[in-house]
This record gives C-alpha cells, sequence and structure tokens, in this order.
C-alpha cells in the first residue's frame, strides 16, 4: 500500500502529530548540552524547527524533558518508533512519544523566516535544486517634517521604506514563482536647530577589531529591517493543549 503524499509548508509547523515528548532525562548534564545532544540526534530523522528543554517540576525526581518540533508528522513518527527506551547520550533509556491535542484548536499559520525556508529548501530540493535572485528593489521612502509648539525644536519622522520582487526557480522541475514585498521602518530624529541627529555607533565584532574609530567615523552602520518582532514564545504552541496520558497509559 502506497503512502498518500505529505505536504511540508513553509510556514511555523503546528500539529502535535510533528512534536515529539522526550522525558527521562537525568540532570548529570547542563541544559545547552541536552538540547545539542537532542538536536544532533533528531535531526538525523529530518528537519527539526525547534528543541526545548525544561526542568521538570518541583515535586517530581530532578531532570529534564523536552519537545522536539519537527516540520514532517513522518519524520516524528520515524524518530519516536526509533529512539524510544534507547540510551541516546545517558546511561538511562529515554521515553519519547508523539504528543496528543486535548482538543481542537485553530491556530494561524505563521510565516517561517528566511533561514528556516533556506533549511527547509535545502533538505528536500538539494542545496543545488533551487535558485532565487533579486528581480527589482525599489527604495520608496517618505519624509514628514512637523514643527513643535515652541517653534524651536523640530522632529523629522522619516519612513524607510524598500519594495523588492524575488523569484525563486526549481531547476529540476522547471518551475518558478515570484513574491513581492514591502518593509518600512519609522525613525524619528531630533535636534534644536533642526537638523538630524545622527548617532555614532562603532561596529563591533570583526569590523571593530580590524578598523579603529577614526577608520569608523564616516561609516554608516545599517541594520536588517524587520517586518515585526520575533517572539520564539508566539511560534510555539502552548503546553497546556498537549496531552500525554494516551501514551503514558500504554506504559510507554
Amino acid at each position: 500500500m502506497e503512502l498518500a503524499a505529505e505536504v511540508v509548508e513553509f510556514r511555523v509547523p503546528v500539529g502535535s502529530e510533528k512534536t515529539v515528548f522526550v522525558w527521562n532525562i537525568s540532570a548529570t548534564v547542563s541544559e545547552e548540552e541536552i538540547s545539542h545532544s537532542l538536536w544532533k540526534i533528531f535531526s538525523e530523522f529530518g528537519v527539526l524547527y525547534s528543541v526545548r528543554v525544561c526542568k521538570n517540576a518541583s515535586v517530581t525526581e530532578p531532570g529534564y524533558y523536552a519537545l522536539v518540533k519537527f516540520f514532517s508528522s513522518r519524520d516524528a513518527l520515524r524518530a519516536q518508533q526509533t529512539c524510544n527506551k534507547q540510551r541516546l547520550f545517558q546511561e538511562s533509556p529515554l521515553k519519547v512519544c508523539l504528543c496528543t491535542r486535548q482538543k481542537e484548536f485553530r491556530h494561524e499559520a505563521q510565516k517561517l523566516n528566511s533561514v528556516k525556508c533556506q533549511d527547509l529548501a535545502n533538505h528536500y530540493l538539494g542545496f543545488n535544486g533551487w535558485s532565487k535572485r533579486i528581480i527589482a528593489l525599489q527604495n520608496i521612502s517618505g519624509l514628514d517634517e512637523q514643527e513643535n509648539d515652541d517653534g524651536m525644536a523640530q522632529t523629522q519622522s522619516y519612513s524607510v521604506k524598500y519594495i523588492c520582487v524575488v523569484e525563486i526557480v526549481l531547476r529540476d522541475h522547471g518551475l518558478c514563482s515570484r513574491g513581492i514585498a514591502v518593509a518600512e521602518e519609522l525613525l524619528e530624529n531630533r535636534k534644536e536647530n533642526g537638523k538630524v541627529a545622527v548617532q555614532y555607533r562603532p561596529v563591533q565584532e570583526a569590523i571593530g577589531e580590524s578598523l579603529s574609530d577614526e577608520d569608523l567615523q564616516g561609516l554608516i552602520q545599517v541594520n536588517d529591517l524587520s517586518w515585526m518582532p520575533c517572539n520564539l514564545d508566539e511560534d510555539e504552541e502552548p503546553f497546556s493543549e498537549i496531552s500525554l496520558y494516551e501514551e503514558l497509559e500504554e506504559g510507554i
């Protein structure tokens, strides 16, 4: 019997069938080491979206549990069946099960950031199986000046806005798709004489180490324009909607 094709969307994965619950993790190592070990082990079964490690409740024995979220429900099932009751990175065996939802909740699928999209495309299409290029990039920024009541200080509001058209090409399949987006950031700078106040901040890390402050005086640091604040907690499904009772009753 052939399995039906699974659609993997380029969005934040939603659904308990894509989430693996891991417990019986000993407290012999740090949370960072546990997270690294889990990511290394479970990524062998497919692309991971996230690995979250948490401490056990104070009423139980010291230790940790983890939630591992896949993009594919098949990858999650395969990982659960393979890793359950196995000594993966500690002497005692881990217990692994798929999460089940207590009741149906509808979540609006959130957009996936560009880094995760590229990881997903490289996994399923191959590193050379797709490409992207910028078709058009135009500055559509505006400038708005306002004067205070005292007539002394002036405020200039800069609407930094860019429009971009990008094309994605799937070479092996002869397909292409174009998308358009606008990024905007509102900046306000005030100075008593009405001029724009520009604050200089030395560039850190590699540039700061190779250039002196005198060399950096004429440079302006430009940061990426974000569509919205990135909050990992909003991407994750609430723990209260996840149930493990069915698996626990089966003696996993």
